[in-house]
């Protein structure tokens, strides 16, 4: 009997034993299937990286939103997960300071500089971290970039500047608005300005055109310049001055009042009521400069390897509500080279 009970008990522990040994078992698998999922997580986590680009601007007005739009279209289009920290600087180059700082603080992985004062305050605040630029007219004059082909070591970008815009553009009214005086209104500040008025009077050299200039210190200051120009001023040029396109209404009542031609930078300011240009997309050369964000972001370059670029084309804009209001004579042989736009009303 004894013998029996002694076996029992045997058996009895001996299952426990097996019992426990099975739960712990099934415990430290559990733990690993946990163990495993986290890191699956993880890696999940890697493969879909969120990047932070800190992205700024020295004034909002159509063109500069544009290409921010175009940018990030074609980040998103890319597949990236990204955070974008935009900033504008109101059109104070002490904010464009202070905001770039703040992204090197932050230790965003990549700069869009939507500007040259924009693209200027970043480099000054960062020899490391990428910097994308665009909306800029010329990055060797700014100091940007040693070369269009060999860039800096952390900075590149689309220019918005096509090589024969400004040409184009002064030919187009010595042919139609022939011993015309084009007047000029545009920031001194700003080194973009200053190159595309070089521009304007080279172009103008061996034609029947002169220049008038007028400068401005800020928005506030841009109707009275044009006023100015008054008398002395055939028609107006508005290059892609980010003050005076910022408050080019003020510019385009005096145009209508005086009719005066106003022809200008860029389609968006032909839309804001000028009459002509032969300008870009601005969303396009936003766009580019997104694709070769990507290309740094995913490590496939580095803006060292990355030239300048510069816009892809160029055409005739006209707005033929503006030429009405500007008491310009409508001739049938432009629309079959321009684009036609109407004024959009903000």
């Amino acid at each position: 009997m004894k013998k029996k009970l002694l076996l029992l008990l045997t058996i009895t522990f001996f299952s426990v034993l097996v019992l426990v040994a099975c739960g712990t078992s099934d415990d430290e698998g559990s733990n690993g299937d946990g163990d495993s999922s986290s890191e699956g997580e993880d890696q999940a986590a890697s493969d879909g990286e969120v990047y932070k680009i800190g992205a700024t601007q020295i004034v909002e007005h159509p063109s500069l939103d544009a290409a921010y739009q175009g940018f990030q279209d074609a980040i998103s289009d890319a597949g990236l997960e990204v955070e974008y920290d935009f900033q504008s600087a109101q059109n104070d180059q002490n904010n464009a300071a202070t905001i770039a700082n703040n992204f090197v603080a932050e230790g965003v992985d990549l700069i869009f500089a939507n500007s040259t004062p924009s693209a200027q305050s970043s480099l000054q605040a960062t020899s490391d971290i990428p910097i994308l630029f665009t909306s800029v007219t010329d990055a060797v004059e700014s100091g940007l970039v040693e070369s269009m082909d060999q860039p800096g070591e952390n900075i590149t970008g689309v220019i918005d500047m096509h090589p024969d815009s400004i040409a184009q553009t002064v030919e187009f009214i010595d042919q139609n608005f022939a011993d015309s005086t084009i007047g000029l209104v545009y920031s001194a500040g700003e080194a973009n300005s200053v190159a595309q008025i070089e521009a304007v009077n080279a172009a103008v050299e061996g034609t029947s055109l002169s220049t008038a200039e007028a400068t401005v210190g800020n928005t506030s200051e841009v109707q009275q310049a044009a006023s100015s120009l008054v008398g002395e001023a055939d028609v107006f040029f508005i290059i892609t001055d980010n003050t005076v396109v910022s408050a080019l209404e003020a510019v385009v009542g005096v145009a209508e009042e005086q009719s005066m031609p106003l022809f200008v930078g860029e389609p968006d300011s032909v839309e804001r009521g000028g009459f002509a240009t032969y300008g870009i997309d601005y969303h396009t050369i936003g766009y580019r400069t997104g694709e070769m964000a990507v290309d740094i972001l995913t490590g496939e370059q580095t803006p060292v390897d990355m030239p300048v670029e510069v816009p892809p084309n160029m055409q005739l804009f006209l707005n033929k509500d503006a030429a009405e209001a500007q008491g310009i004579e409508w001739n049938d042989e432009w629309g079959q080279e321009a684009e036609i736009l109407e004024t959009v009303e903000e």
